[in-house]
């Protein structure tokens, strides 16, 4: 992967300044997978072009991970040969005085706008081609984008998702630099390494002076973040500031604390049915298995979650690196989908789904009621899911909205009866409903738990 930078600035060869970077040498700094070279292919005073190159060790790649995670592909995958977190990575350790707006030999140049050309070669977009334009045009780009086909022998096949990108701007270095620091991980949608509370410090000082008013703010944030709820939620916080909310912040303390109650009423629930064995499906980050890890009764606790990046904070969360092997024995996470059979949910006593169906489509939910009632078939499933005829306490969420962007559908209390019932005809159980949070006259509580007991004849 192949990062350059030109500029036609008087004199151009300011660049090498601003650079920290001799443009009569080669120089090269090392990285977590390879190396990274700097070198000028031209630099006159009239034009000079600067260029960063990544050389990718892919045996390196499986390394790079602590613990468990390697990358997912191994030693099968396109992060040697394209613009991605690396890239990111390296703009930081061979650039950095550029990047952090430092140049002590010219201290005037950091502060001085440029013409710059930026070209990215292979750039990965996870995302429909226009978001391009919607993440560079708001911040004064003029781009140029070409598209790359699948096979060029076989154009119907289509386009990739890779590109070559042109950005042209007069700004500071720093300017430029911290963009593209941060949009190309974006753009791209994965990273090399684990992402951290570190992670928002470095969002928050590369994006100061443009991310906060950028129209993309959320999304930004939250892919830079790999979609880690407590941490994306704590940098959309940050970016608003004291006078604005993040759009999904219809949340009072009430519902904080309703979190709370919803994990406490479901531990509670397990631990009365006598259960050993419990498989939280949906862990999340891993706050239910925290609390039954801390009741010695259950002796093999697992978490199963469909995201990768929600194990990765769960795992973070619960130190499973500086777990005993005792405790390793006791509690494991795997990934994996509550529509799929799998072996791996066999064998439990209970089974736990706090807040996880309305997450599904509904024509889903059959393949979901065969997996976790008909197949693993627990004596125990504790499920929750929110009640919707109590979105109208909260003024700041529309009358049709659901309470979370991601809900593909909200019941009420009648139609979480029937489908518990359904549930208990079709597959040998008994239930019992009872309200979770305070209850508010004519639409109840804001969340509806519902315990399934297998039937002795079942």
């Amino acid at each position: 992967m192949i990062l350059e930078i030109t500029t036609t600035h008087s004199p151009a060869t300011d660049l090498g300044y601003l650079l920290h970077k001799h443009p009569d040498k080669v120089q090269s700094v090392e990285l977590a997978a390879g190396k990274a070279h700097v070198f000028y292919p031209e630099a006159t005073a009239e034009r000079c072009t600067a260029c960063l190159m990544l050389d990718i060790n892919p045996v390196d790649l499986v390394r790079v991970r602590k613990g468990n995670y390697a990358l997912q592909d191994q030693y099968v995958n396109d992060r040697p040969y394209t613009s991605n977190s690396f890239l990111s990575s390296a703009i930081s350790k061979a650039f950095g005085s550029a990047l952090n707006g430092r140049c002590n030999p010219r201290p005037e140049l950091p502060q001085t706008p440029m013409p710059f050309t930026l070209r990215l070669s292979s750039l990965r977009v996870d995302a429909e081609l226009e978001a391009v334009e919607r993440l560079f045009v708001p911040l004064g780009y003029e781009l140029e984008v070409q598209t790359i086909p699948l096979d060029t022998a076989f154009p119907g096949w289509g386009l990739s998702k890779y590109i070559n990108l042109t950005l042209h701007k007069t700004c500071t270095l720093q300017e430029l630099l911290s963009h593209v620091y941060v949009l190309i991980p974006v753009l791209d949608n994965s990273r090399h390494s684990y992402v951290s509370q570190h992670d928002i410090e470095i969002l928050m000082q590369k994006g100061e002076g443009w991310l906060e008013q950028h129209p993309e703010r959320d999304w930004i944030t939250r892919r830079f973040l790999r979609n880690l709820r407590t941490y994306a939620n704590e940098a959309i916080l940050r970016l608003a500031g004291e006078e604005a909310l993040p759009l999904t912040d219809y949340r009072s303390p009430l519902q904080e604390s309703l979190h709370q109650q919803r994990l406490r009423r479901a531990f509670e629930r397990l631990k009365e049915s006598g259960a050993q064995r419990v498989l939280d499906l949906g862990c999340g980050s891993g706050k239910l298995l925290q609390l039954l890890l801390r009741e010695g009764q259950f002796k093999k606790i697992t978490g199963m979650d469909v995201s990768f990046s929600e194990l990765q904070l769960a795992k973070e969360n619960l130190h499973l690196n500086e777990a005993s092997p005792a405790l390793r024995e006791r509690l494991s996470l795997f990934q994996g989908s509550v529509t799929y059979l799998d072996e791996r949910l066999k064998g439990y006593d209970a089974v736990a789904l706090v807040e996880v169906i309305e997450h599904l489509d509904e024509e889903r939910l059959p393949a979901m009621e065969r997996v976790v009632f008909g197949y693993a078939a627990p004596d125990t499933v504790v499920l929750s899911t929110p009640n919707a005829e109590y979105n109208v306490i909260y003024e700041k969420l529309d009358a049709e909205a659901f309470r979370h962007e991601d809900h593909r559908f909200e019941w009420t209390r009648e139609q979480f009866s029937n489908w518990c019932d359904h549930i208990c005809r079709s597959f040998g159980y008994e239930v019992s409903l009872e309200p979770v949070g305070q209850e508010e006259p004519g639409v109840g509580a804001p969340s509806q738990l519902a315990v399934f007991k297998k039937t002795k004849q079942a």
